[in-house]
């Protein structure tokens, strides 16, 4: 039995994700900017997936942007509030996705833009005294890039109070909700912000797409030329299944919050309860409770010979781990979120994350590999 627990780093097709982008790679094929029959059919349907994408977060229509994923989603917010609103600094925090950290000292080398990384706790909470006075040390005007809930330990930004201080010094706010989008509700007016960035496989939707939202009152331009799609501000033809899907998954998901949210919650706290009681010395990372993304579990073994080899010896029996964010699985250097920790433990770190797929089945055959493994 195959036990896929690495849904943080993308999840399984909804099969009526499936069926709905099927016709789309059957008779549904016209080109969306082609003026006849067929292209506008496929157009409407588009449209129509914009328009419920932002329903969901209470947007408008024009404001949502579809993109590659959300890595592009991150770098044109960055690099249009840099290059097309004036931002002159980004604050941002060291346990950001590298889609943000990157582009960010980009954009440093670049163009000269100030960046400031405000302070985190040891379970990698944003301290807002701190984010207060980076705030107020400079009248440049400021982007603040806080992701919503970490993608490794899944502590949750409290992006209400971090609104609050962006309004009260007129900074802008991005929030790279790429793992909370579609698991917690977000309302974008109610917040103040002025970008969100997502990715469809991240909710039971497709790869290779994402979006933007935009708020109106900032007039970006493209990072891509050659096209007047999404009007005139990502050139090339659509990814039309996947626009179809995201919108699809999404619809689905939030229809299914509260109960997806429960079943999610029976499996990981099952699986936490008896990691603790099979394996003295586990600990686990970020914030804990209802201050941490119920689709995430980032546990810490504690000191063992077979530690190193431990994601290894999962794998071999057929449960698919991470030591972190897939993004930087080859990286040598261990995982910059959890080197960043204050009091980081030293043992072993695996990130166990779920979807409305896993049964507790599946979390008891985890249990008894890792005993298996640490007898």
């Amino acid at each position: 039995m195959r036990v896929y627990l690495d849904n943080a780093a993308t999840t399984p097709l909804d099969p009526a994700v499936v069926e709905a982008i099927m016709p789309y790679y059957g008779s549904l094929y016209g080109n969306p900017s082609a003026t006849h029959a067929a292209g506008r059919e496929v157009k409407a349907a588009i449209e129509m997936a914009r328009r419920d994408i932002a329903k969901l977060i209470n947007a408008h229509p024009l404001e949502i942007y579809f993109t590659s994923g959300g890595t592009e989603a991150s770098n044109m917010a960055l690099m249009s509030a840099v290059r097309d609103v004036g931002v002159k600094r980004i604050i941002t925090s060291p346990i950001e996705h590298h889609c943000v950290l990157h582009t960010s000292e980009f954009l440093k080398s670049c163009n000269g833009t100030e960046i400031r990384y405000v302070e985190i706790d040891e379970q990698g909470n944003i301290l807002l005294d701190s984010l207060e006075t980076l705030l107020q040390e400079s009248t440049e005007k400021t982007l603040v890039s806080i992701m919503h809930a970490n993608n490794e330990i899944g502590t949750i930004a409290p992006l209400a109070e971090i609104s609050l201080l962006c309004k009260k010094y007129g900074a802008l706010l991005h929030s790279d909700t790429v793992q909370s989008f579609a698991h917690l509700p977000i309302d974008v007016k109610a917040l103040n912000i002025d970008f969100i960035t997502a990715s469809a496989h991240k909710f039971h939707g497709p790869k290779g797409t994402g979006f933007l939202f935009a708020a109106k009152k900032n007039k970006i331009g493209p990072l891509l030329q050659g096209g007047g799609q999404e009007r005139q501000l990502r050139a090339g033809t659509e990814n039309i299944t996947g626009i179809i899907g995201m919108s699809k998954a999404a619809v689905i998901a939030y229809n299914n919050l509260i109960e997806d949210r429960k079943a999610i919650e029976a499996v990981k706290n099952h699986l936490r309860t008896a990691l603790i009681a099979h394996l003295p010395g586990i600990s686990f990372n970020g914030a804990q409770g209802a201050d941490q993304l119920f689709t995430i579990l980032s546990a810490s073994f504690p000191p063992h010979p077979n530690n190193e080899l431990l994601l290894f010896q999962l794998d071999l029996r057929d449960i698919c781990a991470s030591g972190g964010s897939a993004c930087t699985s080859g990286s040598d250097t261990g995982s910059h979120v959890i080197n960043a920790i204050k009091g980081r433990p030293l043992g072993k770190t695996v990130r166990f994350s779920f979807s409305k797929y896993n049964t507790l089945a599946e979390a008891d055959r985890v249990i008894e590999v890792v005993r298996e493994i640490y007898q």
